[in-house]
């Protein structure tokens, strides 16, 4: 048993995985309900991915056994794949850990990998595993709230049409259309120009807030929610065989 932890700005998400299988998986779960987990069903190994927490009080937090293969994620961690970025050390480990992801579900293949969190950010990695780097654009709420943050009579606007009109008929209505439009026009965008430099370059979405938009995008579009936890899964098992 491996358990791949994606310590988050905004939730702790758990995948349990048995010979490289997804058995289960938690996208909002207590250190104090994974650490019961765990006193269950000891694992073998654990990855983890942390962008809020130090890595070291997590370990302590779930109380592993002593002898528990321990993985903690940062740009130094040997991974699958080539780095062909300019400062491959300072690659944030949730765009590496998709990418991985990718590889994974689709090993011969281009990949335009979309995660939809805090931020969205649109990364490609080639048939031959070579990860070239992509985009980190502003997420779907911080769009919300910028407008809000930065001027002084918009409101705090939260989605509640997912098919908002292009023609707003009050400042609300004009404001969920103009980010959860615009955004979709750039997801829409983005992915198009790709298909144009990398005809049979296969798509995949994860991330919280991938279900607003995925069936909105331009088929064909692989959902693919654990994306990470399968990455990480996959870099901690290359990391169990150099051990």
């Amino acid at each position: 048993m491996n358990i791949a932890i994606d310590w988050g700005n905004s939730a702790v998400k758990a995948g349990f995985f048995e010979n490289g299988n997804l058995l289960d998986s938690y996208s909002q779960i207590a250190i104090e309900d994974l650490r019961i987990l765990i006193r269950e069903k000891p694992p073998e190994a654990v990855v983890v991915s942390s962008t809020s927490r130090s890595a070291e009080q997590l370990r302590e937090q779930l109380s592993l056994n002593k002898d528990t293969f321990w993985l903690a994620l940062d740009g130094f961690t040997p991974v699958p794949l080539e780095k062909r970025y300019d400062t491959p050390n300072t690659l944030g480990t949730d765009r590496i850990a998709s990418a991985v992801g990718a590889k994974v579900r689709f090993p011969d293949s281009a990949c335009l990998v979309i995660d939809m969190g805090t931020c969205v950010t649109y990364d490609y990695v080639d048939e031959e595993s070579v990860f070239h780097g992509g985009m980190i654009s502003p997420g779907f709420r911080m769009r919300f709230r910028a407008m809000h943050s930065f001027t002084e009579r918009l409101p705090l606007v939260e989605p509640d049409d997912l098919r908002p009109s292009l023609l707003g008929k009050n400042t609300r209505q004009a404001m969920q259309g103009g980010v959860i439009n615009g955004l979709l026009a750039e997801l829409n965008g983005i992915i198009e120009a790709h298909r144009r430099d990398h005809p049979d370059v296969k798509v995949l979405i994860c991330g919280g807030d991938a279900p607003f938009f995925e069936s909105s995008l331009k088929p064909p579009i692989f959902a693919v929610p654990e994306l990470v936890l399968i990455g990480l899964n996959r870099i901690l098992q290359h990391n169990v065989d150099l051990s």
